[in-house]
């Protein structure tokens, strides 16, 4: 694996020495304020998907390029890392849109299916209504954290596309089994207890929701039986997002689909931003320079945490080595 020149070698603030205060620091810090246009795409299983645009005109885009954000777990398109990048895109004068995955956009969604960490059908549907509404443009997708997964995915799935100019990847869980085992252990436990406890509080919303407005999808997750005594990521994914999404177990989810498996058939021209110390994505899930394709580079950091970051000189390093990307 390559690591950054000096040009790219990040350094830690002083107040944010480790990899989980730069985690934290990421998820609670003030947002800049981003003013959006949200565009609603029905999908062809009858459910919608919401993106949240810039209002910067995508046809008075620099280069006619459009930025395409995917968010991580329990994230959406006001997620400080989406906003912080969408506005320093602004200020270069760059269009950027994020979607919010199924049901992550402040309404409910219409189905008894959600999102999950392979959930790649969506974007490919999403991004061929988009490559048909602005055909002389070019994309750039920058996926964080489970919208890393998916993208890494997608791409390795389909290889290439002529509206596809390239990709970033930032804190890519690339092994699934092995993420969620880490976030069964030691400190790192305490983020899977809080995505654990959000995500069944939200699905339990969902149930309650679908009982007034779709009694049969309600139905297929009531068929889950009680999921209340679901207390880790596994057990969540064991009875939950495998069922509804068509896998026979954790293990099958986990294993069809970690990115992993998908990096050596990407064909755009891909970076994956990732740190040594992220408190929830171990070592070993970080792939070896032999998987990936010969259009993906990595930028593998000794410090940044997950989705983290955050450095004094400059302040945004991370939001800068994005742009720097997409502006090359």
């Amino acid at each position: 694996m390559t690591t950054g020149t000096s040009e790219n070698e990040f350094i830690p603030t002083w107040w944010l020495p480790e990899g989980h205060s730069q985690t934290l620091w990421r998820k609670f810090s003030p947002t800049k304020m981003v003013a959006h246009r949200r565009q609603r795409i029905e999908l062809d299983d009858s459910d919608y998907i919401d993106l949240d645009w810039t209002t910067l005109d995508p046809k008075e885009s620099k280069d006619n390029t459009i930025v395409f954000f995917l968010h991580g777990l329990c994230g959406c398109s006001r997620s400080s890392y989406i906003l912080a990048m969408q506005s320093l895109l602004n200020d270069q004068g760059i269009s950027s849109v994020a979607m919010n995955f199924r049901g992550c956009s402040g309404e409910m969604n219409r189905l008894a299916r959600a999102y999950h960490s392979g959930v790649s059908e969506d974007v490919n549907e999403v991004f061929s209504k988009l490559a048909a509404e602005y055909p002389a443009h070019k994309f750039v997708f920058v996926g964080y954290s489970l919208g890393a997964n998916v993208l890494l995915k997608w791409l390795g799935e389909i290889e290439s596309h002529p509206n596809i100019r390239k990709a970033v990847a930032v804190s890519t869980p690339f092994d699934l089994e092995y993420c969620s085992q880490a976030m069964l252990q030691g400190v790192s436990r305490i983020y899977g207890q809080y995505f654990v406890r959000r995500l069944v509080k939200d699905f339990q919303h969902k149930q309650q929701h679908l009982q007034s407005f779709n009694p049969d999808q309600a139905a297929r997750i009531a068929q889950l039986g009680d999921t209340r005594s679901i207390s880790s990521i596994w057990e969540f994914d064991d009875r939950i997002t495998a069922p509804l999404h068509g896998f026979g177990g954790a293990e099958d989810y986990y294993r069809k689909c970690s990115s992993s498996a998908f990096l050596n058939s990407i064909a755009v021209d891909t970076l994956l931003i990732q740190s040594k110390n992220d408190p929830m994505i171990p070592p070993k899930s970080i792939p070896d320079r032999e998987m990936l394709s010969p259009q993906v580079q990595m930028l593998l950091t000794e410090k940044g945490g997950h989705v983290g970051f955050v450095s004094s000189n400059p302040d945004n390093w991370l939001e800068q080595r994005i742009l720097n990307f997409v502006q090359v």
